[in-house]
């Protein structure tokens, strides 16, 4: 099932824009943009989004009797599974929502889930750290291209995230 694409320059949050398209009628797409002013991290926190890197959210209908907890170990292992097809060296997942490199964060998913109009949908934010990584205190970062003998483009990342949602939406909407 195809996902449509919304393409911008500037949003303040990627998932504040899909519960705007939700609320529009629109039940299921895929948003990237190339600036984010304020990006959600879990628990309030804010997600340092660096130019260059891939800031995309994901959205789609759920059953009403979802499982969150099996929704969100889906959406970030197809996540892991796409920058594996990009970097073969110790990747893993911090669950619920990091993926690592050496034991570094390079990618944050924020799923958020809503009710409107009775219908249930799950929204997944994905920032991902190509060309740059923030400094946190909290805990070490890196970024994708450090570890790659090519520099990716976040356009590559995006339509490959783009392709195995598409592929596994009827699944991820029936998870419950």
């Amino acid at each position: 099932m195809k996902l449509l694409k919304f393409t911008y320059k500037k949003v303040m949050s990627t998932n504040d824009v899909a519960i705007r398209k939700i609320k529009s009628g629109i039940e299921q797409g895929i948003i990237i943009t190339n600036e984010q002013k304020k990006g959600r991290g879990k628990f309030g926190n804010k997600w340092i989004s660096l130019k260059g890197n891939l800031f995309t959210t994901i959205f789609y209908k759920v059953n009403s009797n979802y499982n969150l907890k099996k929704i969100t170990q889906k959406n970030c292992l197809l996540i892991f599974k796409t920058l594996k097809t990009i970097i073969k060296k110790n990747i893993s997942i911090k669950y619920p929502n990091d993926i690592l490199i050496n034991s570094k964060k390079i990618c944050g998913i924020l799923q958020e889930i809503i009710k409107y109009n009775n219908k249930y949908f799950i929204i997944v934010g994905i920032g991902i750290n190509i060309v740059e990584s923030p400094k946190i205190n909290k805990y070490q970062t890196t970024y994708l291209n450090k570890h790659l003998n090519r520099n990716v483009s976040k356009y590559k990342i995006f339509f490959k995230i783009k392709k195995i949602f598409e592929n596994n939406i009827i699944n991820l909407q029936q998870c419950s």
